[in-house]
């Protein structure tokens, strides 16, 4: 419950705390099963909420730990391997590891069993999403529908899972040029989660910043900037200032202020930008690489119009301009 209402530093403190107890000597000694595997979801969940803070090394940690502790106690086949796989999926992505995500993905795929069609869905969702940052949006389209069609068969299409699919189908819809496509799928998306999860939910902030890069796009900056200010309050506050979808929001803020000729404020941007992905990335993640690249633009951009300005021509009253 904390954790669906974006208070995750609480919800992690409850998962440790569950933790110690189901790890406890007394509840290792009497080997039972269901405790083991009550264990196994309480660190995966913690895993799982270090990843969203962007703590992605104790992800990784708690993940190993969870999968070798399957393995051991239920075998390489067990059930709750393909939740493990699809997990480390997602964090490779986050982590800008495409290829060993993708393949983290298709070792859980056939581990999962033909009537799970919820976790086919997820599968499905995050396939779609590894194509997409790869660049193969035709390839990525395909897949993205396949998790909206599953998952709202199971759910109905007002459940925030069905939003959270059509979000990311809206991205690849973007990525191909649909734009009017794209901007009616993340509203879609948005009214589901403003009215289930909460107007100033995590989930409202990422995807008012989607909605405000469309708008961009289309030329509307007056309501991307707007988008833009409501999502990073909300990203802010939930993942503190230098979380990598906050710098995401920040970066293409500062490509909307570079558009409007806003020079100064668009570097600065991009400064602060390229500061968080590097603190919680690493210099050589591909969204640090494209930050790096905005910044240098933006300067050189900076550096030839104070080079214009310094040889305008000055203009004199009543005697016409100077010449060199």
């Amino acid at each position: 419950m904390l954790e669906a209402r974006d208070r995750l530093r609480e919800a992690a403190r409850c998962q440790r705390q569950a933790l110690r107890i189901l790890t406890s000597r007394s509840h290792v000694r009497a080997g039972d099963p269901d405790i083991a595997r009550l264990a196994i979801r309480a660190r995966t969940a913690l895993a799982g909420i270090d990843r969203t803070l962007g703590a992605y090394a104790a992800a990784d940690r708690g993940y190993r730990t969870a999968f070798a502790d399957i393995r051991r106690r239920f075998g390489p086949r067990d059930r709750y391997i393909a939740g493990v796989l699809n997990d480390f999926g997602v964090l490779r992505k986050a982590q800008g590891r495409y290829a060993e995500a993708l393949a983290f993905y298709r070792r859980a795929l056939p581990l999962v069993p033909r009537t799970d069609r919820d976790a086919h869905a997820t599968l499905a969702h995050n396939l779609g999403g590894i194509e997409h940052a790869r660049g193969n949006y035709a390839r990525a389209e395909p897949y993205a529908r396949r998790s909206v069609r599953l998952r709202t068969t199971l759910v109905g299409a007002a459940h925030p899972a069905v939003a959270a699919d059509v979000a990311a189908l809206a991205a690849i819809v973007e990525a191909r040029g649909r734009l009017r496509e794209a901007a009616a799928l993340y509203r879609r998306a948005l009214a589901v989660f403003a009215r289930v999860l909460g107007p100033r939910s995590l989930e409202v902030g990422l995807n008012l910043a989607c909605l405000a890069a469309v708008e961009q796009r289309r030329h509307a900056r007056g309501r991307a900037r707007a988008l833009y200010a409501r999502a990073l309050a909300i990203q802010e506050r939930v993942l503190g200032r230098h979380h990598a979808d906050v710098a995401m929001t920040v970066n293409n803020l500062a490509v909307l202020e570079r558009d409007d000729g806003n020079l100064d404020r668009a570097a600065a941007l991009f400064r602060r930008a390229l500061v968080s992905f590097v603190r919680t990335l690493g210099a050589r993640h591909p969204h640090a690489v494209l930050a790096r690249a905005n910044r240098r633009a933006v300067e050189r951009e900076l550096a030839e119009r104070a080079v214009r300005r310094e040889h305008r021509p000055i203009l004199l009253k009543k005697r016409g301009r100077i010449r060199r």
